[in-house]
């Protein structure tokens, strides 16, 4: 039941609040708390615990770094740079041919480009890739997409395996497998 308060006055309303409260309040009370006494004399009654003792410390020796008479890590070696014998452009000797004309999917990411299917004829497996533009390209093993001078090593009926060249320190390259799979 639901009463309207806007037609009683405002201090009649007050006093019917209060007296609802002082209600429900003396509905929760009561004298019989024997239950609650017991529970505390229960917990009070069981067995101490033990507390463990913390564990030791581990004295750790103090080091003591001395660079004098080492070579600085951030510099070349004198010796490398007066003989040249250390090539910067890169060790392991891979860099991307840059004097080769790109072909058209080396224009889009690799994440833009979709693989849509294969087809197979007398020359081998093809790859149909799908670029962001929406145009479908055909491919095969030994051409090149992705941003990354990537180079297709293998056509699957699921998905096509590119070998990418891409920067690892300054002036050197490293090569590193990547996938396009099937979209779905």
């Amino acid at each position: 039941m639901a009463v309207q308060l806007k037609s009683f006055a405002p201090k009649q309303s007050l006093s019917l609040i209060c007296l609802a409260l002082s209600g429900f309040m003396a509905a929760c009370g009561g004298d019989d708390v024997s239950d609650l006494t017991r529970f505390i004399q229960d917990v009070k009654a069981r067995p101490k615990g033990a507390i463990e003792p913390l564990p030791e410390k581990k004295i750790v020796e103090s080091f003591v770094f001395k660079p004098e008479g080492l070579r600085d890590p951030f510099r070349l070696s004198e010796k490398s740079m007066e003989d040249g014998s250390l090539d910067v452009s890169g060790v392991s000797g891979i860099r991307p041919d840059t004097e080769r004309r790109k072909e058209e999917l080396e224009a889009f990411s690799l994440d833009s480009l979709r693989m849509m299917g294969t087809l197979k004829d007398q020359r081998g497996l093809w790859g149909l890739i799908r670029a962001k533009d929406g145009t479908l390209h055909s491919v095969q093993v030994g051409n090149h997409m992705g941003q990354n001078y990537g180079k297709i090593i293998r056509i699957l009926e699921d998905k096509i395996e590119l070998m990418e060249i891409v920067p690892d320190k300054p002036g050197t390259w490293r090569e590193q497998q990547a996938t396009l799979a099937l979209a779905e």
